[in-house]
């Protein structure tokens, strides 16, 4: 049987059914950028001190009744206590003053029991100033990022199972509509709980959508195209919509507006439905020829081109049989069969994992910067842009492995240098942090390209969807890195960069993908990595200095 892309070569690569998938597939992806990082403006917290009620008290005590705290070797009010409003109020009435009659240490304390008073000066309002979610409710303010995170994880398996049985374009849409409808629906929430649990499924069906997306626009282009498409098409589409993330919030600083205008773009995608294909990869892996057929036919018509009378010619009834089984169904067991794609699958899972605890944990982390929040944030999402133009040369020209590598070193050695930096020097830490970002962004593309490359259609969508969920298990532990800074200011990008250089080392175990043909069936993938083993170990070494030499450059 002839390969796919050699069967659908008198299409092109670069006609106008292939422009009109690539735009709408990244156009796609916008939305995704808003819901991924809205918790770093909706659920920042700002200043805050207990609230003092209308009472009789003079302005020496209605100054001095917040007790003074030393946090980090800086003093400053406390967040979570007072003195005893009761006892205050009984030396305000007998002409006390503060410090000179009084010996305020000696004072008794209390928690803020009338509640918090909030800084303005950045936010109007978020979640936290909306549901108190400080001192002892502390907690529910990074575990609202991970019910998200926990949403994606879920959604990163379900929606692979779903999209290789029922199709890739059902589940893009449907996925789509549940991301917007319940990103609306939040800003109802008449509860903490309430919002947390419309957010895990606002966060099933982001990862759901791009997956989605991501699947059928590699399985629908070719060539270098594809490689365009995966590697920069999606990933600056996704940065484009993290980058007017911090725009919308600086302009609309309460948080239900903010969710507003950041749902109603999905409103633009209904449309959609009649511009993009089902993939006709997936509908032959199902042994639909004559619709996978029909739709390259459109296609041609699109393009202005001819089609041959018979596209798939060699697919008889017999042959249809035995390469595609349509009764055959597949399932992430298909990821630990042998020996060689249980060592591939793991070594993913680590590489994932790693990825995704940084690129989420250093994105979160943008409103604890130096400086202001809304840029701080704006420049992480910038740094994302040349990120992916070296992720899609050098998915253009140069092996995947080594590529890589290079990039978590790049970004594991940035976060590792980052503890020697003197505090008087804040500005040089954003940026070696930015780098880190860098290295862990571009790393995060090639690995989605690269991760697509080794599976067969078949599973392709349950593969990359399940190195998605176990990643989101890293994104949903990355709130949580963040706040091991409060224990030790360094500790959490020692644990991030350590992360980066050991998966690094790992990737030079993964077979090469860079010149081959994408795998169709699960046997072909056997074939392909039993001849790369023979292959790649004679390239470890080249492999090496090949990352070297990228890190020099």
């Amino acid at each position: 049987m002839r390969d796919y892309d050699e069967a659908t070569a008198f299409l092109g690569q670069w006609g106008c059914f292939q422009q009109m998938c690539f735009f709408i597939l990244c156009a796609s992806t916008v939305p995704n950028g808003f819901s991924a990082f809205s918790v770093v403006f909706l659920a920042d917290t700002p200043s805050h001190r207990c609230l003092i009620p209308e009472v009789n008290l003079t302005q020496e005590w209605l100054t001095a009744i917040i007790p003074i705290q030393v946090v980090n070797g800086e003093e400053g009010l406390s967040q979570c206590s007072r003195y005893r409003l009761d006892v205050v109020r009984n030396l305000s009435a007998q002409g006390y003053v503060p410090g000179r009659d009084v010996n305020l240490t000696e004072l008794g304390q209390e928690a803020c029991v009338d509640g918090w008073t909030y800084s303005t000066d950045i936010y109007q309002s978020t979640i936290v100033t909306e549901f108190d979610l400080v001192c002892s409710e502390q907690w529910k303010q990074p575990f609202t990022s991970s019910l998200y995170f926990l949403g994606v994880l879920c959604g990163s398996f379900v929606s692979g199972q779903l999209s290789d049985r029922f199709g890739r374009k059902p589940v893009l849409f449907a996925t789509m509509a549940v991301q917007t409808v319940f990103t609306f629906l939040q800003v109802f929430s008449p509860s903490w709980t309430v919002f947390s649990i419309l957010f895990f499924i606002v966060g099933l069906g982001q990862i759901s959508n791009y997956v989605a997306a991501f699947v059928l626009g590699t399985e629908i282009l070719t060539g270098h195209i594809r490689v365009l498409y995966a590697s920069l098409g999606v990933c600056l589409f996704f940065a484009f919509g993290y980058m007017i993330l911090p725009l919308f919030a600086y302009l609309i600083r309460d948080w239900k507006f903010l969710q507003l205008a950041l749902s109603l773009p999905g409103l633009i995608y209904i449309p959609l439905w009649w511009f993009i294909p089902e993939s006709p990869r997936w509908l032959l892996s199902q042994g639909r020829v004559d619709e996978a057929e029909a739709i390259l036919r459109e296609a041609a018509k699109t393009n202005n081109v001819q089609a041959p009378q018979v596209i798939f010619q060699e697919f008889d009834v017999d042959i249809k049989e035995a390469w595609f089984k349509p009764e055959e169904r597949h399932s992430v067991l298909d990821l630990l069969r042998t020996s060689n794609v249980r060592t591939t699958t793991a070594i993913l899972c680590l590489v994932w994992l790693t990825l995704s605890t940084g690129y989420f944990g250093l994105s979160l982390n943008t409103s604890r910067l130096h400086g202001d929040p809304y840029l701080n944030c704006f420049i992480s999402a910038t740094i994302e842009v040349p990120a992916y133009v070296f992720s899609w040369l050098a998915l253009r020209s140069l092996p995947r492995r080594p590529s890589a590598a290079a990039s978590m070193l790049l970004g594991g050695g940035a976060l590792f240098f980052i503890q020697l930096v003197p505090q008087s020097l804040p500005h040089l830490s954003v940026a070696l942090e930015m780098l880190g970002k860098f290295g862990t962004a571009s790393g995060t593309a090639l690995m989605f390209a690269y991760t697509g490359e080794l599976y067969p259609t078949v599973i392709r969508n349950t593969a990359v969807g399940t190195c998605a969920m176990v990643s989101r298990v890293g994104s949903a532990l990355a709130p949580y890195f963040i706040q091991l800074s409060l224990y030790y200011t360094y500790l959490p990008y020692i644990l991030m960069g350590t992360m980066a250089v050991l998966s690094a080392f790992a990737t030079l175990f993964l077979p090469e993908s860079f010149g081959r043909p994408l795998p169709e069936t699960i046997e072909q993938m056997y074939e392909r990595e039993s001849a790369a083993n023979n292959e790649d170990a004679e390239c470890d070494a080249s492999d090496v200095m090949l990352v070297i030499m990228m890190l020099v450059m």
